[in-house]
């Protein structure tokens, strides 16, 4: 079960958001489109996490458009979609947008048409400069009017040092993304940010990004999606829920990836979701509502949070079926407390309460 946030980020003129606290539904019915990230939400490498498939089949049986929205720009949108056809995903090279085709829109508009383009990533960001009618190439040698650097994991010394040497040239630098990480089956391992830094730590300079959670990454999807009410689902606080705050547009958080429930509590606004659940099936749910009960207390899914004599939060009364719920609840106690300019009460017990 979801979640719900009491408040809303701003609007923007892209997107039409409704007042989803007066018309309790599920989330696959509130909004038209979700956008969902890839890496630790729906997979985790070579395999779906749990109860994604069925989760996402029976969203999109009651008519909820699913767009997958992806900072990895190695893999061709024909690749991703491939992949999670065969995960039992159904899906059409035109249902992802990569930061790749973000980055690539950027470039076009500093270019003058089939311009050469120096490109330091895979073959997703190759394909997405070709479609703005540039040309890929691989060395300064070509002349190229720009770089765009996007991750790929065969990215060595000499395709960061021929990055450096472009920017040291003054050609415009573009990145995918800035993702210091990137989750993999065994594993943490290096992202495209950590490649970026190893090319401004030798050039001083500092690139364009594209990639989430900045604004491009979310016109790439509203111009390729055609949502009116997209809901960001991810499951990184820095990049899914912070580029949905940018956007303007509401949030789920989930917890099959990144993001742990001890991060949730003292979050900044723009780290704050609109909604948490255990995993993809939080789309199926109605979210149930935070209510303000007065003296720093709030209840959410029947779990009721509240002051302790002893100053530190905990919770009262019966307990709700779902613990997100009660996570929600807790972090509206401290978010409160936190925008009103008072001291965050203690509240890893509470959290530890929750057995999450």
């Amino acid at each position: 079960m979801a979640a719900e946030h009491s408040e809303h980020s701003p609007q923007t003129d892209q997107t039409e958001q409704s007042q989803h606290s007066e018309q309790p539904q599920p989330l696959q019915l509130a909004y038209d489109t979700a956008l969902l990230d890839l890496d630790g939400v729906v997979y985790a490498g070579p395999a779906a996490i749990p109860h994604a498939v069925e989760a996402l089949d029976a969203a999109r049986a009651a008519g909820m458009h699913l767009a997958y929205v992806t900072n990895n720009a190695s893999r061709t949108p024909q690749a991703v979609a491939a992949h999670l056809t065969e995960l039992g995903v159904p899906a059409e090279p035109g249902d992802v947008i990569t930061s790749a085709q973000a980055a690539a829109r950027i470039v076009a508009e500093k270019v003058p048409a089939g311009a050469a383009v120096l490109v330091i990533g895979g073959e997703g960001l190759r394909e997405a400069v070709r479609e703005h009618g540039l040309v890929p190439v691989a060395s300064l040698d070509d002349n190229p009017a720009a770089v765009v650097q996007g991750y790929d994991p065969a990215i060595g010394w000499p395709q960061l040092a021929e990055a450096s040497y472009a920017v040291q040239r003054g050609l415009p630098w573009i990145a995918s993304n800035t993702d210091l990480t990137i989750p993999t089956a065994r594993g943490t391992a290096p992202g495209n940010g950590t490649l970026v830094a190893a090319v401004r730590t030798a050039t001083g300079a500092t690139p364009e990004v594209a990639g989430k959670p900045l604004p491009p990454m979310h016109r790439e999807t509203v111009i390729r999606t055609g949502a009116k009410r997209p809901l960001v689902v991810g499951d990184r606080l820095d990049t899914d829920i912070e580029g949905a705050f940018n956007g303007g547009v509401d949030s789920l958080l989930v917890f099959t990836g990144v993001t742990r429930p001890e991060q949730l509590p003292e979050a900044e606004p723009k780290h704050r979701p609109t909604y948490l659940a255990a995993d993809l099936r939080g789309l199926l749910d109605v979210p149930p509502a935070v209510e303000e009960l007065g003296d720093g207390a709030f209840r959410c899914g029947g779990w009721t949070v509240a002051p302790r004599e002893d100053g530190r939060l905990g919770f009262a009364g019966g307990r709700g079926a779902d613990p997100f719920a009660g996570l929600r609840a807790l972090c509206a106690a401290t978010w409160t407390a936190a925008d009103a300019g008072r001291a965050v009460p203690e509240w890893h017990k509470a959290l530890a309460e929750l057995g999450l």
